[in-house]
């Protein structure tokens, strides 16, 4: 190991398969292969920083390169090769970076290289990290040597793109996928080299530590390397100064901010967020803490303690539990729309503070529940089940967010747009004309003399009806229904009968449209017309005629 380097990333770097974490599928693989002398011509790593990427290609590069071969790998007492390929400098071991070199003429100089046999090992081995990074004509010019390789040349590519790297490339190498490290297992890692740095820091503070490396290694002991090196050796590295060092906060704060939210406490929810701000915190560090705590609300039940990556306590684990079974789902989805909208924000409003207290807000209103003494959140449980249209007016205080959906029929879904009472100016009471719709007809004739063209377009060609009874319409649709026609239907006919009406969406086809019946009867007419006498003598007179329309003489109907 490179002992004499401070950095613990670097220090504790893994120098045999043994040594790596998380991978031991891969380590395995490789070693096997190793050892049986089937050796692809290339080997392709890939994955996100920091999980050994690199460092396994220079496993491989010792593996195949010791003096001592692949079952004896020097570990402690390194022999020339090992000690060359792990310093960057051995003759026969090319390192290179992509990102620096993505030219054709760099991998032509590379292919030039690769003609010449190894100096002092047994093979030549090219390491290109970031191999992303070359140009399409540079991945061109290296196809044929890579296929058919000398067999001295290995090459090993390290990428974090996998898709930026053309399938002709992929096809030839034998790809590992090395996959983030598992949180209890990175935490006995870097707890382990705490105590070979005699560092003094709690398990919460390394959990916090695992937390936000997100499965890296390099990013975990980078972080505990500058978590060991900001406190005094006297000092212990607790969870409040590691929040303070990484500009996180507890989420125990975050869960009596949710709380608040629900019994719909505007100052208080306020107050809670600004002490948090005041912390440190940024907005968008805030907001994705937000959406995590929202991702744990809904899914609490099928989680365990150790399944949240640290991210919870025990105690905070229990209560999002006992939260969560008095908020419903609906409006745990609402608020991750909204969140996720928010984080849009961030990047145009100049002042994202003042942007995440109206979000806050936001979500208050949006819930929807009484802001008073009696107000409780526990009324957000009463949430429609396959609400597919939601209102966020209320009425006399009530929770309207939803409403329980009593239908039995599958695929049924309950649209009832909730607006507020219509009053006149002169505070007369609206008239009521709910005798006035007693059909489907009288539906369409109401719309006619109210002037609501479009209203009754939608009706006439896009809606087939199911059926029609005391203020319940069910209806069908076809897919040019315009997407806001049930909340303009619903808030006319109450605007009309002063009647709130239930219309409910269903998968039986139902009548035709008056527009297909108005077709469907004009095609009849036109057939009939045609087996006429009167029309097969005008065609003996005129070959080329064609019928193309039928007008009933309306008087003679009605004559007869």
């Amino acid at each position: 190991m490179n002992k004499n380097t401070k950095v613990l990333a670097l220090k504790y770097r893994p120098q045999t398969f043994a040594d790596l974490i998380g991978q031991d599928v891969v380590a395995e693989t490789i070693y096997n292969s190793i050892k049986a002398n089937k050796v692809p011509n290339a080997y392709l790593f890939t994955g996100i920083r920091g999980i050994g990427k690199t460092t396994t290609a220079r496993i491989v590069a010792k593996s195949l390169n010791c003096s001592n071969g692949i079952d004896e790998l020097c570990k402690d007492d390194l022999c020339e090769n090992c000690i060359a390929i792990s310093n960057s400098n051995h003759i026969d071991v090319l390192e290179m970076d992509a990102a620096s070199k993505t030219g054709v003429d760099d991998v032509r100089d590379l292919i030039e290289f690769s003609r010449y046999g190894p100096t002092t090992a047994k093979y030549k081995i090219f390491i290109i990290d970031e191999v992303h990074m070359l140009s399409k004509q540079a991945f061109n010019a290296l196809l044929k040597t890579l296929e058919e390789p000398p067999e001295y040349l290995k090459f090993i590519f390290a990428t974090t793109e996998i898709k930026k790297i053309p399938i002709t490339v992929v096809s030839r190498c034998q790809r590992f996928d090395l996959s983030r490290i598992k949180s209890l297992e990175l935490f006995e890692f870097i707890k382990k080299i705490k105590d070979k740095e005699n560092g003094n820091a709690s398990d919460d503070a390394l959990k916090l530590i695992v937390k936000i490396s997100e499965g890296s290694v390099r990013d975990a002991l980078s972080l505990l390397d500058r978590a060991l090196l900001t406190l005094d050796k006297d000092k212990e590295l607790d969870l409040g100064s590691a929040q303070k060092i990484f500009g996180y906060f507890d989420k125990s704060q975050l869960i009596s901010l949710f709380q608040l939210i629900f019994e719909a406490k505007e100052t208080e929810v306020l107050n809670a967020y600004r002490e948090i701000y005041n912390q440190g915190v940024e907005p968008k560090i805030f907001i994705n803490d937000f959406l995590e705590l929202l991702y744990y609300f809904k899914n609490i039940e099928s989680l365990k303690i150790d399944g949240t990556n640290f991210s919870l306590n025990d105690e905070e684990f229990n209560r999002i539990k006992e939260i969560s079974e008095k908020v419903s789902n609906e409006t745990l989805i609402l608020f991750w729309q909204f969140t996720i909208k928010t984080l849009e924000e961030l990047d145009i409003v100049s002042n994202q503070h003042l942007s995440m207290e109206m979000f806050l807000i936001r979500l208050i209103h949006l819930k929807g529940v009484k802001n008073n003494s009696e107000a409780s959140y526990e009324d957000s449980h009463q949430t429609n089940e396959n609400i597919s249209q939601t209102s966020l007016s209320k009425k006399n205080g009530e929770d309207l967010f939803g409403l329980k959906d009593k239908a039995e029929s599958i695929g049924q879904m309950k649209n009832i747009a909730q607006e507020k009472d219509v009053t006149l100016k002169d505070n007369k009471k609206v008239e009521t004309q709910t005798n006035l719709i007693n059909s489907f007809d009288d539906l369409l004739e109401i719309c006619s003399s109210k002037k609501e063209i479009k209203l009754k377009y939608e009706l006439e060609k896009n809606v087939n009806l199911v059926s029609f009874e005391d203020q319940r319409i069910e209806i069908s649709f076809n897919e040019d229904l315009d997407k806001d026609f049930i909340k303009d239907l619903s808030l006319k006919l109450y605007e009309w009968t002063n009647n709130r009406w239930i219309i409910t969406l269903s998968k039986i086809k139902g009548q035709p449209s008056k527009k297909e019946t108005e077709v469907n009867l004009k095609k009849e007419l036109i057939e009939s017309a045609k087996n006429s006498l009167t029309y097969k003598n005008i065609l003996e007179k005129f070959p080329d005629a064609e019928l193309i329309d039928v007008k009933t003489n309306q008087k003679e109907n009605k004559n007869d």
